[in-house]
């Protein structure tokens, strides 16, 4: 696989969608909390999920991993098991000959105290080995949902700590342009990233795209470092993907409801200087489809 980051500044690049959405319609029930040890017991039923976005064309393959830390899997005690989980993904994607492969790494929402050193340690060193647990055949990093500056400080700092990789780095936003509960604002959250020296900035959003659009502006003011947003696909019919198949209404709260949707926001995201693109959320393989051709035979532009 090549250096991903030889790619930076150069050609759109799409990453794979999460499976949560085709293991839940292949009745898979709980497939959210059962998504990272489907790797270890039943790695085919992932291959066969993860390999529909590869025949999209996504140029990044994302391992099945969001909720990899320890502190995540201690949940179902499983935590013993984090570096083997880790590596059956990665295997997993291996096997699909991807152009390039990104660890996902989601947030472990232990309680921070910002004043003790060794609380600041303990959740910096559970991204440290989240990392350290995929090995050496991975192209970049993504951490993705940080829920707090502080978490996003400990996350880069720990990955950062653990790799030379790229790290990709991505926060959940409101329709405010907020942290997902908080009263964070995206520009301070940008500027952690960048004091921390993340190689790619990001969010994740369900906003309309008139709301996205001034984000970008501001990151892409602020930056030239290569800029990822991730579109959230609200709850949708199947049958809306099938262009002609009946009329579909896009509405605010779900602006992203049809493939066709998607592939007119991708467009309008590459304009405006974006060249990492990921539908996230209810997606599924088609909305992958459409970010790729809306980048087909594009280059970046800022």
């Amino acid at each position: 696989m090549a250096d991903i980051a030889l790619r930076f500044h150069k050609d759109p690049l799409v990453l794979s969608a999460p499976i949560d959405e085709l293991l839940e319609r292949q009745g898979i029930e709980d497939a959210t909390n059962q998504r990272e040890f489907m790797d270890l017991i039943e790695p085919e039923t992932v291959f066969e999920v993860q390999k529909l976005d590869h025949m999209m064309g996504a140029q990044c393959m994302v391992t099945n991993t969001y909720d990899i830390t320890r502190a995540r899997l201690a949940h179902s005690r499983f935590e013993e098991q984090s570096s083997e989980i880790a590596r059956a993904s990665v295997e997993v994607l291996r096997d699909l000959k991807p152009q390039h492969i990104i660890a996902s790494i989601g947030p472990t929402r232990l309680p921070i105290d910002p004043e003790s050193k060794s609380s600041l340690k303990q959740n910096r060193d559970q991204y440290a080995r989240a990392v350290q647990d995929f090995g050496e055949d991975i192209d970049a990093v993504l951490l993705d949902g940080m829920v707090s500056l502080v978490d996003l400080k400990c996350a880069i700092t720990g990955a950062k700590k653990a790799t030379d990789l790229p790290v990709f780095v991505s926060v959940n936003l409101d329709a405010q342009g907020k942290l997902a509960g908080r009263d964070t604002t995206w520009e301070e959250a940008l500027a952690v990233m960048l004091e921390f020296e993340a190689d790619v900035v990001g969010f994740s959003t369900a906003a309309p795209l008139p709301e996205v659009l001034p984000l970008v502006q501001a990151a892409a003011q602020a930056t030239d470092v290569p800029l990822l947003v991730q579109l959230q696909v609200g709850e949708h019919d199947p049958r809306d993907v099938n262009p002609g198949f009946r009329p579909v209404e896009i509405t605010p709260d779900n602006p992203y409801r049809t493939s066709d949707a998607i592939f007119d926001a991708g467009v309008a995201l590459l304009d405006a200087g974006v060249q990492f693109l990921r539908a996230v959320g209810h997606a599924t393989p088609s909305y992958t489809g459409a970010l790729v051709i809306a980048g087909d035979g594009r280059d970046c532009v800022r």
